[in-house]
C-alpha cells in the first residue's frame, strides 16, 4: 500500500491508494492509533481535512491534506492486529489468552509490535488504558518469553487494579508445568528468596539471608509423572519474581529440561525450555464466583513428552 507522506509529522497527504477509505480508518493506519484514540481527538474537534474541521466517517480522496491539531502522544502499544491471539476467556471484565513460547508478554519500546499486548490492544482497544504502565496493554501479570501459557488481562483500570490487588494477598492460584530432571521429590515446599545474580540483569540467584536486594519467593511442588531421569511436575507459585520457578527447581538440583541459563538440559532438542503457564485461579473481579481458565500443553511439548514416555494427557490437579 502506498504510505501517506506527511509534514510535519501531524500533517498528512492521502496518497492514491487510500482514496475512498473512512477517514478515522485512514489516520488509524497511518498513524498507528488505537481507536479510542482517534475517538478522543474527534470528539475535541482535533481533525481537519484540507483546513476544514472533518468527521471522523467522511470519506478521503488522494491529494486531501489531513492534519491534526497537534501531534497525538507516542503510544505506548502499537497496535498489531496481525499478531495472532488465541482466547481462552472473554468477558466484559477480563480477557485470558494463550501466549506461544518465543513471544515477549509486552513491548520494552514504543516501536516494538510483536508481543501480546500489541495483538491485544489491536482488539480490545481499552486494554491500552487499564493496566497503570501502559506498554502492559492491559495484562495482570507477565510470562518469560520462552515461557508458554496463561496470561490474564484487564478491560479497565478497575478490574486491573482489584486482579493486581489479589495477586499482592497471594489470592491468586497460579501453576505451572515443567519438566525437570534431577532427584525431585514427590512434593515440597519451596521459600527461598531470590535476588539479581550481580551483573546479570537477565538472571536471579538464592539470597543470603537478610539480603537488602532479595525478593521473597514461594513455591509448591507436586509430581505429575516420572519416566527414567524425567519427572513431569506442577508448581504453584505464591509469589511473581522473575524466573521463579525456574531458578526454584535450579536449586532443589532439577532445573527445567531446555534452560541452560539454569543448568537444565541443551535445548536443541526441544527448541525450548519446558516451561508452560497450565492454570490460572481467581475470584472473578464482579462476579465474586471462581474463575479458572486452563491452557492445554502446545504441541511441541506434548510431543516431547510422549517421547520420554509421558503422558500429555489429562492429568488429576495436585490439591
Amino acid at each position: 500500500m502506498t504510505q501517506a507522506s506527511a509534514n510535519p509529522a501531524s500533517d498528512l497527504i492521502v496518497p492514491e491508494g487510500s482514496g475512498g477509505a473512512r477517514l478515522d480508518h485512514f489516520l488509524r493506519d497511518a498513524l498507528h492509533l488505537s481507536r479510542s484514540r482517534l475517538s478522543r481527538i474527534f470528539q475535541a474537534g482535533g481533525v481537519t481535512v484540507d483546513g476544514r474541521p472533518a468527521k471522523k466517517g467522511q470519506p478521503v480522496l488522494p491529494g486531501q491534506r489531513v492534519a491534526l491539531a497537534s501531534p497525538p502522544a507516542p503510544v505506548a502499544v502499537e497496535p498489531n492486529p496481525a499478531m495472532p491471539l488465541r482466547l481462552l476467556h472473554l468477558d466484559a471484565d477480563l480477557i485470558a489468552v494463550d501466549k506461544p513460547a518465543g513471544i515477549a508478554s509486552h513491548p520494552l519500546k514504543p516501536q516494538e509490535r510483536g508481543t501480546v499486548a500489541n495483538a491485544l490492544v489491536a482488539r480490545f482497544p481499552e486494554c491500552e488504558q487499564a493496566s497503570k504502565d501502559p506498554r502492559e496493554g492491559g495484562l495482570c501479570h507477565r510470562l518469560d518469553i520462552g515461557t508458554s501459557g496463561v496470561l490474564l488481562a484487564a478491560r479497565s483500570r478497575a478490574v486491573w487494579e482489584r486482579v493486581r490487588t489479589c495477586f499482592a494477598r497471594q489470592e491468586v492460584d497460579k501453576r505451572y508445568w515443567a519438566l525437570v530432571t534431577g532427584p525431585l521429590p514427590e512434593n515440597g515446599e519451596i521459600d527461598l528468596p531470590l535476588r539479581h545474580r550481580p551483573g546479570r540483569p537477565d538472571r536471579v540467584e538464592p539470597s543470603a539471608p537478610g539480603d537488602p536486594a532479595a525478593r521473597d519467593a514461594r513455591s509448591s511442588f507436586q509430581v505429575l509423572g516420572r519416566a527414567g531421569e524425567y519427572a513431569l511436575v506442577e508448581v504453584r507459585i505464591y509469589t511473581g519474581v522473575l524466573h521463579q520457578v525456574r531458578a526454584h527447581l535450579a536449586a532443589l538440583g532439577c532445573p527445567v529440561v531446555g534452560d541452560p541459563l539454569y543448568g537444565g538440559r541443551d535445548p536443541s532438542e526441544l527448541g525450548r525450555f519446558f516451561l508452560h503457564a497450565r492454570s490460572i485461579e481467581l475470584a472473578h473481579p464482579s462476579q465474586g464466583s471462581s474463575l479458572r481458565v486452563e491452557s492445554p500443553l502446545p504441541p511441541e511439548l506434548a510431543d516431547f513428552l510422549r517421547g520420554k514416555g509421558l503422558s500429555p494427557g489429562p492429568i488429576p490437579r495436585s490439591p
